[in-house]
């Protein structure tokens, strides 16, 4: 299996940077059943190429797969040579770093659309066509040379992508793209790989026009995975707001400092339960989470959140990726909707959804309260939202309209009162319900809060 990347840029030797490595160097990769290799055949200023060589052990890919075909149908066959979901593997182990986009000598670089020119070969697909319905949307340009066949032409293509990207699209591309052409997955597919899908291709696949082929595709044709992670990505599209719209309701708080007030009360609460294991639900870039990891009496804590985006900003803020950083034994983020029960954060002891529940439709509240209340119960759950009824005293904020273009609605007191109340009696919560930031005679606070506790 071969995929070569390089580029043009100048000076072209960084893309030695990106990758994380050296162009002097061959660097050798072990997997479970074999070994890839990188190398550079060229790397100079004017042009850099970087090729990985992926050789496989035909004898160790069916050794204990036991007898349910024919001897040579399990030694003779295209599993070693062909472009498949062993080549997807072997990107991801080679070239780990450069997929989360970060470089330490090439930060700039690494955000950074480059033209990039990547062959693949030889690549098993039957229709040119779905090549260029996978490709072309994502930004390149697709050529498919059909590889001759004793018979006439084979079933398997040389494949050469040319467009300008960031690199760690492109590999986020191949990572997904290649498996998706694969009939034959050599792992099992389940709801991890829903997971990886969602994590690898989340900011992309939301809105390619054939999104639902390549889930169904990538995830072995099961259809019920397929729709998991399709919802997956619409729960995500839901939290991408404009960069005016999040400016306009900073702008109406920040006078009242709401948002530090509010993140330090939610800070206190947390700390004063007694929790040792926290999440975040809905943890956007980390800020509450920044607060949290002074706390030394808590252990784990949790991000969770369905912006890949603002996952990304959360890392960045709390330093994961950096020496000195907190350790990733003690804080994980999380790519995930929460309205859907979730085994990886199921055991926390306390949880706060900060500014989360209007962003919801109405209708999925109670799929949230299950996932949250009824299958995770965390001994002590944190609600703040908007009070809907104190909109009337900001000058700028015109009647009728919410103070976020996302929410989905805005609770008056009594509302939030009338959901906390059955919520907390249907999963056999107690709940305290109080105020936050200023505290009108007529309009009530700024914001409420709800301490859910059992």
């Amino acid at each position: 299996m071969f995929l070569s990347i390089s580029t043009t840029h100048s000076p072209a030797t960084d893309l030695g940077f990106l990758l994380m490595k050296h162009p002097d160097r061959v660097h050798e990769i072990d997997i479970a059943f074999g070994k890839a290799t990188v190398f550079f055949p060229q790397a100079d200023a004017e042009r850099c190429q970087a090729v990985l060589i992926l050789d496989l052990d035909p004898v160790a890919l069916v050794r204990g797969r036991g007898e349910s075909a024919g001897v040579m149908d399990q030694y003779v066959n295209d599993r070693p040579y062909a472009a498949s979901s062993f080549l997807s593997v072997a990107l991801n182990k080679a070239f780990r770093t450069a997929m989360t986009g970060v470089s330490r000598e090439r930060a700039e670089l690494a955000l950074m659309p480059i033209l990039l020119d990547i062959v693949v070969a030889p690549l098993p697909v039957q229709n040119d066509d779905l090549l260029e319905r996978l490709f072309a949307p994502l930004g390149w340009r697709v050529e498919a040379r059909r590889i001759g066949g004793a018979d006439g032409p084979s079933r398997y293509v040389e494949l050469r992508l040319s467009g300008t990207l960031r690199l760690a699209d492109a590999l986020s591309h191949l990572y997904v793209l290649i498996p998706a052409l694969d009939a034959d997955k050599h792992y099992w597919v389940g709801e991890d790989e829903v997971e990886k899908l969602v994590a690898k291709a989340g900011p992309w696949l939301a809105s390619h026009p054939d999104r639902e082929t390549i889930a169904r595709r990538y995830l072995k044709n099961r259809r019920s995975l397929a729709r998991a992670a399709l919802a997956r990505l619409d729960a995500e599209a839901e939290t991408e707001v404009t960069a005016s719209a999040l400016r306009r309701e900073e702008a109406l708080e920040a006078p009242l400092r709401l948002h530090d007030r509010r993140l330090d009360a939610v800070a206190a609460l947390l700390k004063e339960s007694g929790a040792r294991r926290v999440a975040d639900l809905g943890c956007g870039e980390g800020r509450l989470l920044q607060r949290l990891v002074k706390e030394r009496t808590l252990e784990t804590l949790i991000g969770v959140d369905a912006s890949s985006r603002d996952l990304e900003r959360a890392r960045e803020r709390l330093k994961l990726d950096l020496a000195g950083g907190p350790s990733r034994r003690r804080i994980r983020l999380l790519h995930g909707a929460l309205t859907y029960r979730d085994a990886r954060w199921a055991d926390v002891d306390a949880a706060a959804l900060v500014e989360v529940i209007e962003h919801l439709d109405a209708a999925r509240l109670p799929a949230l309260a299950d996932a949250v209340f009824g299958a995770a119960r965390p001994k002590t759950v944190i609600v703040t939202t908007p009070n809907n009824e104190y909109n009337a005293l900001f000058a700028d904020l015109p009647a009728g309209q919410f103070r976020h273009p996302d929410h989905r609605f805005e609770f008056t007191r009594e509302q939030f009162a009338d959901w906390a109340q059955s919520v907390a009696e249907r999963y056999g919560y107690r709940v305290a319900l109080s105020g936050l930031g200023d505290d009108h005679p007529e309009h009530g606070p700024v914001c409420q809060m709800g301490v859910f506790s059992r």
